[in-house]
């Protein structure tokens, strides 16, 4: 950084917030419009790397075009001084993955409202033509009152570049979440991000990860070739619906999972509510939580038959009508066409 407090004549920088692999974001002021902002700024032995400048740029396009309440918003974007810079609103609280550390394993109801949420977030961006290829705690950051919003698409992937036979010598992501296909260097789709946000979900309901090694490369493998540990081993009390769904979400087969994150949060949005059809949950949800009364109990039934009464008087009445002409037009027919002598 330079020694000037000022980014750009506007975005004065107050603090660090977080430091990743290529940037550094800083709490900021937005002296122009008088507000506070978060600024991501390419560190400087990157700022000269064309390829990571084009990554940065890529971010600021893509997350740019996305408006939604689980997606952080993007305000700004500039280059000052050789270093690229990009402007997003400030969101209070922290990301999942300090928060999980801090807290310790989610309840399984506690899980899904946050997760239902980072769906609905890339679920968006699913729609938008983006595939996000990046999914994990450390972009998820939560508020105090429990909003999930999702950061950083600095590596994502717009759908319509993507050639499904594409292969990469280079591996995109995290590898502790990244997919089997992303992990084999192959083209990643919405369906990758459903596994990458299997496996947070995972890490939250148990506080471990499914897959652990000592290199990037052992953990692309058992990406690749390992069934998950069974999450009801570490959680014996854990939904076997539950369970099946994380099972479904971590296949190796891309077209095995749910095809975007829009219809897994669908599905855990459903679980969660009770309205699942799997009778294994429905038979630990009444087991735990008291009958509730049926409030339609004694109550008559309605027979499928329904009378519209209004109808029918207006009938009637026309019926009526008709009927009171009758003599009228019997006279006229006769008057025009007397009956023979």
């Amino acid at each position: 950084m330079t020694e000037s407090p000022l980014l750009n004549q506007r975005y004065q920088l107050l603090e660090t917030l977080g430091r990743g692999g290529m940037a550094v974001v800083y709490r900021a002021r937005d002296l122009m419009l008088e507000r506070s902002v978060a600024v991501k700024v390419l560190r400087e032995d990157y700022s000269s790397d064309p390829v990571f400048q084009e990554r940065f740029r890529q971010e600021a396009r893509a997350a740019a075009n996305l408006s939604h309440p689980n997606i952080v918003t993007v305000h700004d974007f500039g280059l000052d001084a050789g270093q690229l810079f990009l402007v997003m609103e400030l969101v209070p609280g922290m990301d999942l993955k300090t928060f999980l550390q801090k807290r310790g394993r989610f309840q399984p109801e506690e899980a899904l409202k946050l997760i239902v949420q980072a769906c609905a977030g890339i679920g968006y961006a699913h729609r938008a033509g983006l595939v996000h290829c990046d999914v994990k705690p450390q972009n998820m950051l939560v508020t105090p009152d429990l909003r999930l919003k999702v950061v950083d698409f600095g590596i994502s992937r717009a759908l319509a570049t993507i050639h499904p036979n594409e292969q990469s010598e280079v591996v995109w992501g995290s590898p502790q979440y990244y997919s089997p296909e992303q992990a084999s260097g192959g083209a990643p789709s919405p369906s990758s991000d459903v596994y990458s946000l299997g496996v947070v979900l995972y890490e939250m309901l148990t506080g471990e990860l499914p897959f652990t090694a000592a290199s990037s490369t052992d953990l692309a493998r058992l990406h690749l070739d390992t069934p998950p540990p069974r999450i009801t081993h570490r959680l014996p009390g854990l939904s076997p619906a539950l369970e099946q769904i994380l099972l479904k979400v971590l296949s190796k087969e891309p077209s095995a999972r749910y095809r975007t994150a829009d219809q897994l949060g669908r599905v855990l949005l459903n679980f969660g509510e009770g309205r699942t059809t799997q009778p294994l949950a429905r038979a630990q949800d009444s087991a735990a939580a008291p009958a509730r009364p049926d409030p339609s109990a004694g109550q008559p039934q309605a027979t499928g038959l329904s009378i519209d009464w209004a109808a029918v008087g207006l009938g009637l009445l026309a019926l009526m009508a008709v009927g009171g002409l009758a003599p009228f037009w019997m006279w006229v027919y006769f008057v025009y066409n007397p009956p023979l002598r």
